[in-house]
């Protein structure tokens, strides 16, 4: 890789930064504390695996400790570089601001391609990068919180905790070192769903709004609207699962091997059940095949939801992109030429670095839990139903009336730990989308969404630096 495009990246992010920063009245240099990244630990540790010796090379980034402690996930992949890891801390920092998640932006990654070794060996390289980050002091609950990310999971999470609290024994908070855990050690319910279903409350919000529909075209609300989504991973899957049973229409889904179409709709669930019986999504029965999986992109609908790819909408395609409103639930997937022929036409970008923060606010949720030592829900479940139980009871004697079972069921029902998970993050999404819309109205100035929802994070960090006092 050439010295001009080792930090591209990182100089893109930069780039939004500086856009944002111009309708922005911070001191210059506050402005820059904030763009460079705090801590770099750059790593190479050998790992035996079968009978030779690897160097793997390893990154962690701290991007701001504005708020402590830092956040962000860690990937496993053969392109993992220091620039990728750089942006996407900075990116994280951003993200948690929008969200009102008080972390600071953190990132990982180990260069490696994870389909090539076996799952011993791939504990043994968890381990050791975790040893890694103790000896340096870049894990704790109260400094640096990994999570998961593309290449690692629940198992990876598992490893991390076990091998952090057996260097720190006795430390009584140590199951809050790493979030995206399994449910046993200390993972929270709701959080496999968490990014698809904050992409659904983001756009929920936004159509929700009168004006902001009004210019687009659109009538207020999600019921009728016609969805388009590509990629068909856990996001995809749960983004098309939330918008059809609100109402909306799923009307094409796309994969690498192709694109369906039917007007009337799809389940996103059969979709997906034919795909695994027959390895592709095309042949869909009631559904039209799409040559290209990027067909879907330029269907006629209202909303497009890219959740796969990233850059897959560019100034190549971006010009024949129909859809009224395009809600980023993948990292990245509009070029910067894609924004402003979206502008240009007026086309409605919900940008990803807030849309796609489900998983961190779901995150965060979970190091509170591990935090207090207790599952949401167990406190208060049984006291309130038991509450909701007398009052139903008080209103069927004194009206003389008894509600259906159905009703009965669901005024019952004490809030269990996926209900207040999912409760929080509703709450979060639609502060979030509120607090950006109101920057942009108040400076229509401001080019598109994307460059609103930077203003936001950059003021958020600003004033709790400024308020730090970090000029001695």
């Amino acid at each position: 890789m050439s010295a001009e495009t080792t930090y591209s990246f990182f100089h893109s992010v930069e780039q939004s930064f500086d856009k944002a920063a111009k309708f922005t009245t911070w001191d210059s240099g506050l402005l820059e504390q904030i763009k460079q990244c705090n801590s770099v630990l750059r790593m190479h540790f050998p790992v035996k695996v079968n009978d030779k010796i690897e160097v793997i090379k390893a990154y962690r980034v701290q991007h701001s400790h504005h708020k402590a402690p830092c956040k962000g996930g860690i990937r496993y992949s053969p392109e993992v570089n220091l620039d990728e890891v750089m942006a996407l801390a900075a990116l994280m920092t951003f993200k948690c601001a929008i969200v009102n998640v008080p972390f600071g932006g953190a990132k990982g990654g180990i260069t490696i391609d994870p389909k090539k070794y076996t799952a011993y060996d791939l504990e043994k390289i968890t381990r050791r990068y975790t040893a890694e980050l103790v000896k340096k002091n870049f894990i704790g609950p109260g400094i640096d919180v990994p999570a998961p990310d593309y290449g690692t999971g629940e198992r990876e999470m598992a490893w991390i905790v076990d091998t952090y609290q057996s260097l720190k024994p006795g430390e009584i908070d140590a199951a809050g070192c790493v979030t995206g855990k399994p449910i046993t050690q200390g993972g929270v319910r709701g959080r496999k769903e968490a990014t698809g279903l904050g992409v659904f409350f983001g756009i929920r919000e936004v159509c929700n709004m009168e004006d902001v529909m009004k210019k687009q075209g659109l009538t207020v609300g999600v019921v009728g609207k016609r969805v388009v989504v590509q990629g068909l991973g856990n996001v995809g899957y749960h983004s098309a699962k939330f918008f059809r049973e609100a109402g909306s229409k799923v009307i094409a889904l796309a994969e690498y091997e192709g694109a369906i179409f039917n007007e009337d709709g799809l389940n996103e669930d059969e979709v997906f059940q034919h795909r695994k019986k027959t390895g592709s999504i095309l042949n869909f029965p009631g559904a039209t095949n799409l040559a290209k999986s990027s067909d879907a992109l330029e269907l006629e609908c209202d909303i497009l939801i890219p959740a796969a790819l990233e850059n897959v909408i560019n100034g190549d395609n971006a010009p024949r992109v129909k859809a009224k409103i395009v809600g980023e639930a993948a990292n990245g997937p509009c070029t910067p030429e894609a924004d402003e022929e979206f502008t240009r036409r007026g086309i409605l970008c919900v940008p990803d670095m807030y849309l796609n923060a489900g998983g961190v606010t779901v995150s965060y949720f979970e190091w509170l839990k591990n935090l207090s030592h207790v599952r949401y829900g167990r406190l208060e479940k049984r006291f309130a139903e038991n509450l909701n139980g007398h009052i139903l009871g008080q209103i069927e004697e004194l009206s003389g009336k008894t509600v259906s079972k159905k009703e009965r069921d669901f005024i019952m029902h004490g809030p269990e730990e996926q209900d207040l998970v999912h409760s929080g993050l509703e709450e979060t999404m639609i502060t979030a989308t509120r607090e950006i819309m109101q920057i942009w109205k108040d400076n229509p100035t401001i080019p598109d969404m994307r460059t609103a929802a930077y203003v936001s994070a950059i003021n958020k960090v600003a004033q709790s630096y400024n308020e730090l006092g970090i000029f001695p």
